[in-house]
């Protein structure tokens, strides 16, 4: 999602103020830090979705943008060592690889030091060459990851950009760049197979995360959708919940039609989010909009320390207040962003038998049965496993599962319904952060260009 599509984003909000308002390479995990309690001496009983309902009052999520696991969280072990815990992350793996963009050579994963980079497309014919170079029809189970270098070439030769060898996609952040996600995901719990929910941009995912389902658009919609969302079913429930905007009238709910027009008092601004929390008064449910527009969504052509910044301060305002005893909050990436991932996608249910309405006779064929890449994804709660890892796949749509669970809502589609509890990442019975651990602040000093690597 590049400069183009920042302008979409304004749009959106001119509209809604006008309206109103498979799994490869899984290593082995040590023993204690991938499941039960570390550090309680007991094993609790395997905690289940009922449990969430006695314990969990509060749902806060947050997407942010275009970062694939690997690109932000291939270097946990790393920093796992550094706190004495083992390599139990699916990372990146040594002298990981894609070859250059005239199949000459290979570039291996190397460490950005700067905190741009400029756009990729991570777009339906896209991602399927990242997928599979020389075949993007092939199964997925012949996937080879090989397409990233040449998907990042091709994109920056065809816009102009200075990256023209797509040396960019094999870039990554360790705990130099990101020590407060690095943190974060080291004392809390962190997926290792957790995907966006297709292979494709930003829109579709979006969509697909509050929907369950695109109702068959492989694309960025050209009209508004009527499909159900996560908050019909909470209002058919009667339970409240808020949409916090970071730049007015910006949200992902736009795409759907009306919602706005028909819900003013569901959205509100992220101040208001900060004071709830300290006030004790967040909904049971509340979806915090990251900054497009003011350049805090960690895209890749905007610094992303300054997201991380921002992130880590919706996250500090809800762990230091009185809603932290019985929240949780989970931050997870729209898709990957075109940044290279050594895991493929996985298979998934389709959701609604619905084949893709906008594909071109020169799009790449295929069908909303495979999951995107993955994404990383922490979940924050005093009810989080120390040092946990789940390696259990799931996308996106867990998120809804898990609301849905807690709330006793319905699926939205046959994808929610498919996922996997999120239960696993708790601990119910001892609540291991009852008082939340101190955080590194997260730092903004890396240099901003997009005229070389790295």
């Amino acid at each position: 999602m590049g400069k183009k599509i920042h302008l979409f984003w304004l749009m959106l909000a001119v509209a809604g103020c006008v309206a109103s308002f498979g799994c490869q390479g899984l290593q082995s995990p040590s023993a204690g830090n991938n499941g039960g309690t570390v550090g309680t001496g007991t094993t609790p009983p395997p905690p289940t979705p009922q449990d969430a309902k006695t314990s969990v009052n509060h749902i806060v999520w947050m997407i942010q943008e275009n970062r694939s696991f690997d690109t932000y969280m291939g270097k946990l072990n790393d920093y796992r060592a550094t706190q004495g815990l083992g390599p139990d992350v699916d990372g990146l793996p040594a002298g990981a690889s894609n070859p250059t963009f005239d199949q000459s050579g290979k570039i291996e994963g190397f460490k950005l030091k700067t905190q741009c980079t400029e756009n990729m497309s991570p777009s339906w014919n896209e991602s399927r060459r990242m997928i599979n170079r020389n075949n993007p029809t092939a199964p997925i189970s012949q996937a080879k990851m090989d397409g990233f270098v040449y998907s990042a070439a091709h994109f920056a030769i065809d816009s102009g950009l200075n990256d023209v060898q797509g040396l960019r996609a094999m870039g990554i952040y360790d705990s130099d760049a990101l020590p407060y996600y690095y943190f974060m995901a080291t004392q809390f719990a962190v997926s290792d197979r957790w995907f966006s929910p297709l292979p494709a941009r930003t829109q579709p995912n979006r969509i697909f995360a509050f929907a369950a389902t695109t109702a068959g658009h492989a694309f960025e919609p050209e009209t508004s959708l009527t499909v159900k969302t996560i908050f019909d079913l909470l209002d058919a429930a009667n339970i409240d919940y808020r949409i916090y905007e970071t730049d007015p009238g910006v949200s992902s709910m736009n795409f759907f039609s009306n919602f706005r027009v028909n819900h003013p008092g569901k959205f509100a601004p992220l101040a208001d989010y900060f004071t709830a929390a300290q006030q004790g008064t967040l909904p049971p449910v509340a979806f915090v909009e990251t900054g497009q527009l003011s350049g805090k969504d960690e895209h890749p052509d905007n610094p992303i320390q300054q997201g991380a910044v921002f992130a880590s301060t919706v996250i500090n305002g809800l762990m230091t207040s009185p809603s932290w005893k019985d929240s949780v909050f989970i931050l997870t990436y729209d898709e990957g962003g075109g940044g290279y991932d050594h895991v493929p996608p996985m298979s998934a249910v389709h959701p609604d038998g619905i084949a893709p309405v906008d594909l071109k006779p020169n799009d790449t064929p295929g069908d909303f049965n495979i999951t995107g890449f993955r994404v990383p994804t922490i979940v924050i709660s005093p009810f989080t496993k120390k040092n946990y890892v789940s390696h259990t796949p799931m996308d996106t749509t867990a998120i809804l599962k898990f609301i849905e669970d807690r709330f006793s809502l319905p699926s939205l589609t046959k994808r929610d319904a498919a996922q996997p509890s999120m239960a696993e990442f708790f601990d119910f019975q001892n609540v291991p952060w009852r008082t939340p651990p101190t955080p590194p602040v997260q730092p903004n000093n890396l240099p901003c260009y997009f005229d070389h690597l790295p």
